[in-house]
């Protein structure tokens, strides 16, 4: 059994139904609890189910945020990154004030969650929240945009073989105008559903595509290793070696090559953490092309033809206006009590 705890609102899942009953009449023993029935909606977020799948989304907080922003009757866009060069921090106008910015962008940031074909965009926002000015505004507007002609859309976890295990890395060297660094992204999938996804700045300059490529991979071993201990704690034994793919075949000599030569010598020894794991078998490290690389998503602007293509490739999204299923209205007004007085219960 697995349960996790949010203040007063429970999920609680397991392999048996018997022991499921077993520890929710014992929890409604000692405390004063209200079992949901079945997970329709938890923090802001719909649970959809069909006979293989689940899908969830933001559907509600979203129509919130862009009836808040008074964008409902905005014009929707196909992208939310367009390609082309980024925005500086020294351009614009300074917002008199910018807790608008700061809000919509932290609402952001939660609805990535379910949403990773707005993670790179809402990251990318993210980076001049000290000091937005109208332009970085016009960054977030055009996410809101997107949202409004992708209102339904949510991320499906599908059944299947959950023992296999796939990423992808990728990398946009010296993407940032003012201080040259690069920006990291990772997919990586169990079976065929997305479940886990990062963009982010490297928290250093590098020389090279070659190496910022290869600490991508080393951002994404790391979460792989995580990720095989939490599976290792639910009784699932990944298969072994678990493919990571990566369009750079500089980095992937590298990572197979335990030679320094000079153009890798100043590389830290903790991004070569990599070799080690390939070695053991945990990982293996292969060339993908850039047309199918599916962690571009999460790194840089696309125009909208390719962030389409690899938007259905990676992350299967459907819209849940297309799901005959009534879950998504079930459940969406239960009101959050006291924490002393009850909590909420969802198998």
């Amino acid at each position: 059994m697995v349960l996790l705890l949010y203040v007063d609102d429970i999920i609680l899942t397991g392999n048996s139904e018997d022991l499921l009953n077993d520890l929710v009449n014992y929890l409604s023993n000692n405390f004063v609890m209200k079992e949901l029935g079945d997970l329709h909606y938890f923090l802001g977020l719909e649970a959809i189910r069909s006979s293989d799948a689940i899908m969830l989304t933001e559907k509600k907080y979203i129509l919130e945020l862009l009836a808040k922003s008074h964008m409902l009757e905005c014009n929707p866009c196909s992208t939310t990154v367009p390609k082309g060069p980024r925005v500086s921090v020294n351009e614009g106008t300074l917002l008199s004030n910018a807790t608008k910015f700061r809000t919509t962008v932290g609402m952001l940031q939660y609805f990535s969650l379910t949403r990773p074909d707005i993670c790179f965009r809402v990251n990318y926002a993210s980076q001049y929240m000290h000091a937005p000015n109208d332009i970085h505004l016009l960054l977030v507007k055009i996410i809101l945009r997107y949202f409004e002609g992708t209102i339904g859309y949510g991320i499906t976890l599908r059944k299947g073989d959950v023992e296999c295990s796939t990423a992808y890395t990728d990398s946009d060297w010296g993407s940032f105008p003012e201080t040259a660094r690069s920006t990291c992204g990772y997919t990586i999938f169990m079976g065929n559903s997305l479940i886990s996804w990062s963009s982010k700045k490297h928290p250093t300059v590098s020389r090279s595509t070659t190496e910022a490529e290869y600490k991508c991979l080393s951002a994404a071993t790391a979460e792989l290793e995580w990720l095989g201990s939490l599976f290792s704690e639910l009784h699932i034994t990944l298969k072994k070696p678990i493919t990571l793919y990566c369009d750079n075949t500089n980095a992937i000599y590298l990572s197979a090559n335990l030679v320094s030569h000079s153009r890798a010598k100043h590389i830290k020894i903790h991004y070569h953490v990599v070799r080690e794991l390939i070695e053991e078998g945990f990982l293996t490290v292969q060339h993908i092309s850039s047309e199918n690389q599916l962690a571009d998503l999460f790194t840089k602007g696309l125009c909208a033809p390719i962030f389409t293509s690899l938007l259905h490739q990676s992350l299967e999204l459907s819209s849940s206006d297309d799901t005959t299923s009534s879950a998504s209205t079930t459940s969406t007004s239960s009101a959050v009590t006291d924490l002393e007085e009850t909590a909420e219960f969802s198998v």
